[in-house]
Protein backbone atom coordinates (compact mmCIF):
# COMPACT_ATOMS: atom_id res chain seq x y z
CA UNK A 1 0.00 0.00 0.00
CA UNK A 2 1.13 3.27 -1.07
CA UNK A 3 2.17 6.12 1.62
CA UNK A 4 1.63 9.55 1.05
CA UNK A 5 2.57 12.90 2.77
CA UNK A 6 -0.07 15.67 2.31
CA UNK A 7 1.10 18.95 3.47
CA UNK A 8 -2.12 21.62 3.50
CA UNK A 9 -3.16 23.85 6.48
CA UNK A 10 -6.76 23.86 5.09
CA UNK A 11 -8.15 21.32 7.27
CA UNK A 12 -11.11 21.04 4.83
CA UNK A 13 -9.50 20.33 1.81
CA UNK A 14 -6.78 18.35 3.97
CA UNK A 15 -9.82 16.17 5.36
CA UNK A 16 -11.61 15.91 1.91
CA UNK A 17 -8.19 14.94 0.09
CA UNK A 18 -7.57 11.96 3.04
CA UNK A 19 -11.03 10.42 2.47
CA UNK A 20 -11.07 10.52 -1.18
CA UNK A 21 -7.66 8.47 -1.70
CA UNK A 22 -7.71 6.73 1.76
CA UNK A 23 -10.69 4.81 -0.09
CA UNK A 24 -8.97 4.61 -3.14
CA UNK A 25 -6.23 2.57 -0.89
CA UNK A 26 -3.08 4.74 -0.15
CA UNK A 27 -2.23 5.20 3.04
CA UNK A 28 -2.21 8.98 4.22
CA UNK A 29 -0.16 10.85 6.73
CA UNK A 30 -1.75 14.73 7.26
CA UNK A 31 0.06 17.64 8.25
CA UNK A 32 -1.04 21.21 8.76
CA UNK A 33 2.64 22.97 8.80
CA UNK A 34 5.53 23.17 6.63
CA UNK A 35 7.92 21.99 9.71
CA UNK A 36 5.93 19.33 10.09
CA UNK A 37 5.62 17.97 6.91
CA UNK A 38 10.20 18.20 7.60
CA UNK A 39 9.86 16.14 10.83
CA UNK A 40 7.55 13.79 9.23
CA UNK A 41 9.79 12.82 6.36
CA UNK A 42 12.33 12.22 8.69
CA UNK A 43 10.55 9.80 10.49
CA UNK A 44 9.12 7.63 7.70
CA UNK A 45 8.97 6.70 4.12
CA UNK A 46 6.53 7.65 1.61
CA UNK A 47 5.88 7.39 -2.01
CA UNK A 48 4.55 11.36 -2.62
CA UNK A 49 4.06 14.45 -1.36
CA UNK A 50 1.25 16.90 -1.76
CA UNK A 51 1.90 19.72 -1.30
CA UNK A 52 0.12 23.38 -0.53
CA UNK A 53 2.68 26.41 -0.96
CA UNK A 54 1.17 28.83 1.55
CA UNK A 55 1.81 27.01 5.00
CA UNK A 56 2.76 28.40 8.10
CA UNK A 57 6.04 28.12 9.73
CA UNK A 58 7.91 27.28 6.84
CA UNK A 59 6.25 27.32 3.71
CA UNK A 60 6.38 24.71 0.91
CA UNK A 61 8.70 26.28 -1.38
CA UNK A 62 11.17 26.11 1.48
CA UNK A 63 10.28 22.53 2.33
CA UNK A 64 10.63 21.46 -1.11
CA UNK A 65 14.13 23.09 -2.02
CA UNK A 66 14.88 21.41 1.48
CA UNK A 67 13.60 18.20 0.33
CA UNK A 68 14.93 17.97 -3.17
CA UNK A 69 18.75 17.70 -1.36
CA UNK A 70 18.29 14.31 0.12
CA UNK A 71 15.42 12.64 -2.27
CA UNK A 72 13.95 12.30 -5.25
CA UNK A 73 10.33 11.05 -4.10
CA UNK A 74 7.40 12.52 -6.47
CA UNK A 75 5.82 16.01 -5.25
CA UNK A 76 2.44 17.64 -6.29
CA UNK A 77 2.08 21.01 -5.49
CA UNK A 78 -1.63 22.03 -4.54
CA UNK A 79 -1.99 25.49 -4.53
CA UNK A 80 -4.45 28.73 -5.43
CA UNK A 81 -1.90 30.01 -7.08
CA UNK A 82 -2.27 29.88 -10.66
CA UNK A 83 -0.05 32.02 -12.87
CA UNK A 84 2.47 30.42 -15.42
CA UNK A 85 5.28 32.21 -13.24
CA UNK A 86 3.85 30.17 -10.00
CA UNK A 87 3.63 27.11 -12.11
CA UNK A 88 7.20 27.50 -13.82
CA UNK A 89 8.97 28.67 -10.30
CA UNK A 90 7.01 25.46 -8.39
CA UNK A 91 8.86 23.07 -11.43
CA UNK A 92 11.69 24.77 -11.73
CA UNK A 93 11.83 23.88 -7.73
CA UNK A 94 11.44 20.54 -8.19
CA UNK A 95 7.80 19.52 -8.68
CA UNK A 96 7.00 16.68 -10.68
CA UNK A 97 3.55 18.29 -10.87
CA UNK A 98 1.35 21.55 -10.54
CA UNK A 99 -2.53 20.91 -9.84
CA UNK A 100 -4.73 24.34 -9.14
CA UNK A 101 -6.78 24.57 -6.50
CA UNK A 102 -9.95 23.85 -6.88
CA UNK A 103 -9.93 20.57 -8.42
CA UNK A 104 -11.71 17.43 -8.83
CA UNK A 105 -10.66 14.24 -6.96
CA UNK A 106 -10.84 12.46 -9.95
CA UNK A 107 -8.20 14.57 -11.62
CA UNK A 108 -6.36 14.18 -7.89
CA UNK A 109 -6.62 10.73 -8.15
CA UNK A 110 -5.29 10.45 -12.10
CA UNK A 111 -2.16 12.61 -11.23
CA UNK A 112 -1.04 10.87 -8.00
CA UNK A 113 -1.47 7.34 -9.98
CA UNK A 114 0.70 8.98 -13.20
CA UNK A 115 3.08 10.23 -10.82
CA UNK A 116 3.97 7.06 -8.69
CA UNK A 117 3.97 4.87 -11.78
CA UNK A 118 6.61 7.18 -13.38
CA UNK A 119 9.01 7.48 -9.96
CA UNK A 120 8.89 3.43 -10.14
CA UNK A 121 9.77 3.15 -13.37
CA UNK A 122 12.22 5.66 -12.69
CA UNK A 123 13.47 4.18 -9.60
CA UNK A 124 13.42 0.23 -11.58
CA UNK A 125 17.04 -0.37 -12.25
CA UNK A 126 17.73 -3.58 -10.85
CA UNK A 127 18.12 -5.20 -14.73
CA UNK A 128 21.62 -7.05 -14.37
CA UNK A 129 22.06 -6.45 -17.65
CA UNK A 130 21.83 -2.76 -18.22
CA UNK A 131 24.89 -0.31 -17.01
CA UNK A 132 24.62 1.63 -13.86
CA UNK A 133 26.98 4.15 -15.16
CA UNK A 134 26.47 6.68 -17.78
CA UNK A 135 29.43 9.73 -18.20
CA UNK A 136 29.97 11.99 -20.97
CA UNK A 137 32.84 13.93 -20.52
CA UNK A 138 33.38 15.05 -17.10
CA UNK A 139 30.06 14.49 -16.34
CA UNK A 140 29.05 10.70 -14.55
CA UNK A 141 25.32 9.70 -13.45
CA UNK A 142 25.50 6.65 -11.55
CA UNK A 143 21.79 4.81 -11.74
CA UNK A 144 21.95 2.48 -8.62
CA UNK A 145 22.75 5.94 -6.12
CA UNK A 146 21.15 8.31 -7.99
CA UNK A 147 24.32 10.50 -7.79
CA UNK A 148 25.87 12.50 -10.55
CA UNK A 149 29.28 14.45 -10.31
CA UNK A 150 31.19 16.38 -12.38
CA UNK A 151 34.50 15.65 -12.10
CA UNK A 152 35.08 15.31 -8.16
CA UNK A 153 32.26 17.97 -7.58
CA UNK A 154 28.92 15.95 -6.48
CA UNK A 155 25.69 18.19 -8.43
CA UNK A 156 21.81 18.03 -6.57
CA UNK A 157 19.84 17.72 -9.45
CA UNK A 158 16.07 17.42 -8.72
CA UNK A 159 14.14 14.30 -10.35
CA UNK A 160 13.44 16.31 -13.54
CA UNK A 161 16.67 17.37 -14.14
CA UNK A 162 18.17 13.90 -13.41
CA UNK A 163 15.92 12.46 -15.99
CA UNK A 164 16.42 14.94 -18.68
CA UNK A 165 19.84 14.31 -18.60
CA UNK A 166 19.48 10.79 -18.34
CA UNK A 167 17.68 10.64 -21.36
CA UNK A 168 20.46 12.83 -23.27
CA UNK A 169 22.95 10.32 -21.87
CA UNK A 170 21.34 7.54 -23.33
CA UNK A 171 21.16 9.31 -26.82
CA UNK A 172 24.11 11.19 -27.33
CA UNK A 173 23.70 11.77 -31.06
CA UNK A 174 19.86 12.21 -31.14
CA UNK A 175 18.13 15.78 -31.63
CA UNK A 176 15.24 15.79 -28.98
CA UNK A 177 12.13 17.81 -29.70
CA UNK A 178 10.09 19.50 -26.65
CA UNK A 179 7.32 17.29 -27.64
CA UNK A 180 9.75 13.72 -26.89
CA UNK A 181 11.63 15.39 -23.87
CA UNK A 182 7.95 16.05 -22.33
CA UNK A 183 6.37 13.01 -23.40
CA UNK A 184 9.61 11.12 -21.87
CA UNK A 185 10.11 12.98 -18.86
CA UNK A 186 6.87 13.30 -17.89
CA UNK A 187 4.68 10.22 -19.38
CA UNK A 188 2.04 12.91 -20.80
CA UNK A 189 0.48 13.97 -23.94
CA UNK A 190 2.56 17.12 -24.79
CA UNK A 191 0.27 20.33 -24.78
CA UNK A 192 2.87 22.73 -25.86
CA UNK A 193 4.31 23.67 -22.64
CA UNK A 194 7.31 25.30 -24.11
CA UNK A 195 7.86 27.54 -20.85
CA UNK A 196 8.04 24.09 -18.66
CA UNK A 197 10.88 22.40 -20.42
CA UNK A 198 12.58 25.55 -20.67
CA UNK A 199 12.65 26.47 -17.03
CA UNK A 200 13.95 22.92 -16.09
CA UNK A 201 16.72 22.93 -18.89
CA UNK A 202 17.80 26.11 -17.90
CA UNK A 203 18.12 25.22 -14.61
CA UNK A 204 19.65 21.96 -15.41
CA UNK A 205 22.84 23.87 -17.29
CA UNK A 206 23.36 26.24 -14.02
CA UNK A 207 24.30 22.94 -12.53
CA UNK A 208 25.93 21.31 -15.60
CA UNK A 209 27.83 24.06 -17.41
CA UNK A 210 31.03 25.98 -16.95
CA UNK A 211 29.45 29.16 -18.95
CA UNK A 212 25.19 28.32 -18.80
CA UNK A 213 24.94 31.16 -21.29
CA UNK A 214 27.31 29.04 -23.72
CA UNK A 215 26.19 25.76 -23.05
CA UNK A 216 29.13 22.55 -24.39
CA UNK A 217 26.62 19.81 -22.90
CA UNK A 218 23.23 20.46 -23.80
CA UNK A 219 22.96 21.86 -26.59
CA UNK A 220 19.85 24.20 -28.16
CA UNK A 221 19.07 22.71 -32.16
CA UNK A 222 16.75 26.03 -32.96
CA UNK A 223 13.33 25.67 -34.48
CA UNK A 224 13.76 21.64 -33.29
CA UNK A 225 14.98 21.27 -29.59
CA UNK A 226 18.04 19.90 -27.68
CA UNK A 227 20.75 17.65 -28.24
CA UNK A 228 24.01 16.55 -26.22
CA UNK A 229 27.21 18.11 -27.17
CA UNK A 230 29.73 16.56 -28.53
CA UNK A 231 33.00 15.96 -26.74
CA UNK A 232 36.61 14.71 -28.02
Amino acid sequence: MQKILLVEDDKAISEMVHTYLTNEGFTIVPVFTGQEAVTQFKEEPFDLVLLDIMLPELNGMDFLLALRKKSYIPVIIMSAKDSESDKALGLGFGADDYLTKPFSMIELLARVKAAIRRSTLYTNVDDPDSSTRLSIHEIEMDLETFIVKKGDHELTLTSKEWKILKLFFEHPKRVMTKEQIYHSVWDDHYYGVDHVINVHISRLREKIEDDPTKPMYIKTVWGIGYKLGEFK
